[in-house]
């Protein structure tokens, strides 16, 4: 039987650690609310435009792609996003895409994401005879 001994036992992890920090490719983190009516998705992005992200909507599939503009300047530390990004989430309900509405104010992405007329809940009477 052969043991391995490594004398520093975080030598890995900060040399993968290093390692990620060249990687530019993310995934953009959301929040996702859901109304009667509605999803309601919302992203920071912080200084994006709106030329520079795409959304995409399929059935009940939105696609967020983007970049954020890298700058050349050398940094201590780096925690601000750079690079390009893209982001796939299937919701619960189909989607009318005719009537999706998308703002960025402030640094923040909103998506007003209406369900389609098919997906909406529907209330019904009984009748007593």
């Amino acid at each position: 039987m052969t043991y391995f001994f490594t004398p520093y036992p975080y030598r890995q992890a900060r040399r993968w650690a290093l390692a990620q920090d060249d990687r530019h490719d993310f995934s953009l983190p959301v929040n996702i609310s859901e109304k009667e009516d509605r999803f309601v998705l919302t992203a920071l992005v912080p200084g994006l435009k709106a030329e520079d992200l795409n959304i995409r909507i399929l059935d009940d599939v939105v696609t967020l792609t983007g970049e954020f503009k890298a700058d050349e300047n050398e940094y201590v530390l780096r925690e601000l996003p750079h690079g390009s990004f893209s982001r796939t989430l299937r919701l619960s309900a189909p989607l009318d895409a005719e009537k999706a509405e998308a703002k960025i104010a402030a640094g923040v992405l909103t998506l007003h994401l209406p369900k389609a007329e098919s997906a909406r809940p529907r209330i019904i009477e009984v009748k007593a005879k």
